[in-house]
């Protein structure tokens, strides 16, 4: 697995269209072929620029989130084309069989049950046709297994799919296709942000009426429908997109050779949590590791801390009212998701270095502790990517035998077990029956399948059928189980505001609150003045 598909951060830009003119209002972490180049920093952008963290994070591996934003993990079908009916896969005979939240075992798709377009290019119908897909991918073996992911798909349909890469600006380029009324059929976003904005122009296809919806429940958890259902210019809410691959983000990890040594537990509730970190206290250590510094993007690594509690203390409703502006930072429900940070973060016995260190310390470093002999520190909350910083700061780890990480545990039981993810969509722009059928198949786990049995460098499915034993390392195969044994999904907050909130007010405040230059009320403050720069 390469360094490149296994890091996941990169450029992602929103893009706002006003008059035609393309403005680059922000940057958000990607995955993709960057490194890790970043400069020490303890500042946020400014709350008021809402492109200030362009340049900044664009030179740094500075991110808000580990999506596999670039890279548009499509795949090829495992079905055959004259398979009409439903047939069950049998269970994988190891320890990883295929498990789905509803049936508890693989199965392989009925074409019929996604869409009628799928349905006739499976039979041969739409042979001859084309259909275009622009996406963002970079890294070269992305690329390679990109491309192989509709050969089986091209073979049995007749379809050519032809890919055009939009590269490090595929966003400005997306934004000047549209303008230019060349866009491609269909087109591969980083998160909902970028395709909301031209769904609010009405360039978008309701995917509502294109793919069969009770497949669509079927086959994802709700919270992956919910987050692709977006406003269109009349205020109207459509089934926008789809997603095909995820990332990740509400784990936790440890040194898990030492961690068994020394006897600990994983926790699963909220209450043996408490008690590991302070047993981890009781036996002379620090629990956590903790740096928020990621140069111009400072801040970024607290709001996925603000964003899993959130979920963990609050309703998917409050929580989708925040995230769109209606419940501010400084309503008593975030202001208590904060508290639970702060029970933590300004902790000094569970944050090693302490709290000063926390602003200067850099993501990508913050884990290195765990890995000395013996631990300085303990655990890590961070999405999937991480590991490739592991690996790196510390040659010769092994995941699953080094390190490893758990859920992190729900704190109320209401509201069950949800999951903090991120991952790239697909828009239909162009209406036809053959991209019709492209846009179907990206719903199906066949559409991923090959990639994933290639190895994809954290390439994770959200489909309920997906089948572990595909999985090719025992971490990607314990994170797709976490992703099928999910309540509930969310997409990552600060990806789903605009720029000036999620990628500058919200760095600043978080900041400012945990180097100690403002207090909760103020930095809860800060954070909300970020929403006074966005259009209402």
């Amino acid at each position: 697995m390469s360094k490149e598909s296994k890091l996941k951060l990169n450029r992602r830009k929103f893009v706002t269209l006003t008059g035609g003119a393309v403005i680059a209002s922000g940057i958000l972490a990607t995955c993709g072929d960057a490194t890790n180049n970043t400069a020490p920093a303890t500042t946020a952008p400014e709350a008021t620029t809402a492109a200030a963290t362009t340049a900044a994070a664009a030179t740094t591996a500075a991110a808000t989130t580990a999506a596999a934003a670039t890279t548009a993990a499509a795949a090829t079908t495992a079905a055959t084309a004259t398979t009409a009916a439903a047939t069950t896969s049998a269970a994988a005979t190891t320890s990883a069989a295929a498990t789905t939240a509803a049936s508890g075992q693989a199965f392989q798709t009925d074409f019929n049950a996604v869409g009628q377009e799928l349905a006739d290019a499976m039979a041969g119908k739409l042979k001859g046709k084309t259909v275009t897909l622009i996406h963002g991918i970079t890294a070269a073996d992305e690329v390679t297994k990109f491309t192989k992911c509709f050969d089986d798909f091209q073979a049995k349909t007749g379809i050519t799919v032809k890919l055009n890469a939009g590269g490090n600006d595929a966003l400005t380029v997306i934004a000047t296709k549209v303008s230019a009324g060349t866009i491609d059929d269909i087109v591969n976003f980083p998160q909902p942000g970028s395709l909301g904005l031209y769904t609010q122009q009405g360039k978008v296809k309701d995917l509502s009426t294109i793919i069969n919806q009770d497949w669509m429940k079927k086959v994802y958890n709700q919270g992956f429908i919910d987050t692709a259902t977006l406003p269109d210019q009349n205020g109207k809410k459509i089934l926008a997109g789809v997603f095909q691959r995820i990332n990740f983000k509400s784990a936790v990890w440890y040194p898990k050779k030492a961690f068994d040594a020394a006897g600990y537990k994983v926790p699963t509730t909220w209450d043996e949590q408490q008690a590991l970190m302070d047993q981890i206290v009781k036996d002379g250590d620090t629990p956590w590791c903790l740096g928020i510094e990621s140069g111009g993007a400072t801040g970024w690594p607290a709001t996925d801390w603000l964003e899993d509690l959130m979920l963990r203390t609050t309703s998917l409703e409050n929580y989708d009212k925040w995230t769109t502006g209606v419940m501010p930072f400084t309503d008593p429900v975030v202001k208590n998701a904060m508290q639970k940070m702060t029970d933590i973060f300004f902790n000094d016995k569970y944050v090693y270095g302490g709290r000063k260190t926390i602003v200067t310390t850099n993501f990508g470093n913050a884990g290195t502790p765990m890995f000395q002999n013996p631990p300085k520190a303990w655990l890590l909350k961070q999405g999937n990517f991480i590991t490739t910083f592991f690996e790196q700061n510390t040659p010769g780890l092994k995941g699953g035998v080094d390190y490893d990480f758990y859920y992190l545990p729900p704190i109320d039981p209401q509201y069950g077990k949800p999951v903090l993810f991120a991952g790239d969509l697909f828009g239909l722009f162009n209406d036809k029956p053959e991209s019709r059928a492209v846009i179907q198949f990206l719903t199906t786990y066949e559409s991923i399948q090959p990639w994933i049995k290639a190895g994809g460098g954290g390439a994770i499915s959200p489909h309920k059928n997906a089948n572990l034993a595909d999985y090719t390392t025992d971490l990607d195969r314990k994170t797709a189980q976490s992703i099928l044994q999910a309540t509930s999904a969310r997409f990552d907050g600060s990806d789903l505001m605009p720029a000036a909130v999620g990628s500058g007010s919200e760095w600043k405040g978080m900041t400012d609150y945990f180097s100690g230059t403002a207090n909760l009320d103020q930095a809860l403050a800060t954070m909300q003045a970020g929403w006074n720069n966005v259009k209402k």
